[in-house]
Formats: C-alpha cells, structure tokens, sequence
C-alpha cells in the first residue's frame, strides 16, 4: 500500500514531569469544546442563563481541529476577521477509551488523564453573523491556530481541581477570571454528555469553557493564561503576511 501523498506528523502536546530526562508527549485525537458553561459568560453573549441544575437543558458542543493547536508562544493573527477574541479554558485530556454506549459519569473521571490551560480563540465577528442567520459556526472558531495550549500536567500530580482559579491577563491586565466551581456542566457531566454523541478515545481533549470577560486581542498583545496550581500558558500575537491589514 502506497500513500499518494505525505502524511502529516500527529499533533502532540508536552507532558509536563516524569523525572530527570522526561521527554513525554500526548498524541492528540480530537478537540472537543464546550460552549456557554460559564453562567456569566453565557450572560454576556446574550444567552439565557438557568437559574437551577434542572434547567440547564444539554450542553453546547463544536470541535476545533487537531492542528488548531499551538505549541509556540508566537500566535498568528488569523485571516478572515477583524474580531479575535481571547477565551480562557481549563482543557481536560482523556488517556483512556471510554467504554462503548453510555458513559456514567461515576466512571468518566477515570479517563482523565490531565489538566491543561488553554486558549479557545474566536473569530467573533464570523461567529456572530453566522449565529445571526442561523447557521452553523464553524468559521468563527475551528480555523487555522485556534487552540494555543499549555503543557499538560498528570492528574496525579494536580489531585482534585477543586474551585482552583482559572484567569487570564493580556499586557499584564487581567480580563477573565472564574472559579471552576462555577462551571454549569463538570468535568465527569461533560464526559458523560459526550459520550452520548461520540466514542470518546484516548487522545481527546475537552475544552471546558471560559468565564465571563472575553474580549478582542491585537497583533503584538501579551497574554498569560493561569489555571491556579496546574499549569500557565504566555504567548504573544504576531502578524502573519498578507493578514495585517485584515486586522486593523
């Protein structure tokens, strides 16, 4: 059998510990995201916020490619928008198939295999027009360099995440920070509604959602991202040629 063209290297992720000499990496399967799982981001974008866990209905769902993520601390400014927009995230990654059918969520936890942080860009001003005429809004998030991540960090050296901060400054202001009690869906209720719609497979990452406070970055701005005792992500936007004039 003979491939036609080259196949492109895996996505991989650093693995952060391991001891002396560790030179460990995560192959990535998919990119799933969960949208509106702050309440008050949810407010923010204009959406109906539950007002008890009976209400919450089913989470929002989109994915993002495996090479939307990036390792470098240089980040390019997209092409097509004019409204990059920072959104914070605590990224779960799983290193375990989940069962097939339904997953409990007393199980899920044992799928995780560690904590991240990570950065869900967005194109807001392609997300908000699709949004506008009802269709789907794949443009405005699952595009070229989206997923800027963080090492990612063993469960077993996290434990519990408890109501660990998760915040992010951008030219040493800071404009997101939420507490991880505050998520409308946990980490096992994610996995479990996940599982209803995909196998879900060692290698997946989920991205949990950001806290209110998203807003525009520009070629040039700093961003330090923090999710408290875990892991921290700095990067920086960079022009990229031919898209400078797309974003100013």
């Amino acid at each position: 059998m003979t491939d036609v063209i080259a196949a492109l290297p895996p996505t991989r992720v650093p693995v952060r510990g391991g001891g002396p000499g560790a030179n460990r990496f995560f192959p990535v399967h998919r990119i799933y995201c969960v949208g509106r799982n702050f309440a008050d981001h949810a407010r923010e974008m204009g959406a109906t916020v539950p007002t008890c866990a009976a209400d919450r209905g089913t989470p929002v769902f989109f994915l993002k490619p495996t090479d939307a993520i990036v390792l470098d601390e240089a980040v390019p400014y997209p092409r097509g928008t004019r409204e990059l927009h920072h959104e914070v995230e605590l990224v779960v990654a799983l290193g375990r198939d989940a069962p097939a059918g339904e997953l409990d969520p007393v199980d899920a936890m044992a799928l995780v295999f560690g904590y991240a942080v990570g950065l869900d860009l967005t194109r807001r001003d392609l997300q908000g027009a699709a949004k506008a005429k009802g269709l789907p809004w794949d443009t405005g998030k699952a595009f070229d360099h989206s997923a800027p991540i963080s090492a990612i960090v063993p469960v077993a050296d996290v434990g519990e995440l408890g109501a660990r901060m998760l915040s992010l400054q951008v030219n040493g202001e800071t404009r997101q920070r939420g507490s991880l009690a505050d998520l409308v869906w946990s980490v096992p209720e994610i996995l479990h509604e996940l599982s209803k719609l995909y196998a879900l497979r060692a290698g997946d990452l989920v991205f949990m959602g950001t806290p209110a406070g998203v807003g525009p970055l520009w070629p040039d701005d700093r961003f330090d991202a923090v999710l408290e005792g875990v892991s921290e992500l700095s990067g920086r936007i960079v022009e990229q040629a031919g898209v400078a004039d797309a974003a100013l």
